[in-house]
């Protein structure tokens, strides 16, 4: 029964850790994207490629 109990802890973190890797993902992506808008609506040609160099790597 202790066996199960640490198999049952250690998939339990291993989630908790994916559901908040996908959430750092997601906020990164998110805010990725409007300072992509940004760079477009200031025609900053330099940031707006950097930018989407770094989205490209993060999906």
């Amino acid at each position: 029964m202790d066996k199960m109990k640490v198999t049952y802890e250690v998939m339990l973190g291993l989630s908790a850790e994916l559901v908040l890797d996908e959430a750092l993902r997601r906020y990164k992506s998110d805010k990725l994207y409007r300072e992509i808008d940004e760079a477009l609506a200031s025609k900053d040609e330099v940031a707006f490629r950097t930018l989407t160099d770094e989205l490209k790597a993060l999906i």
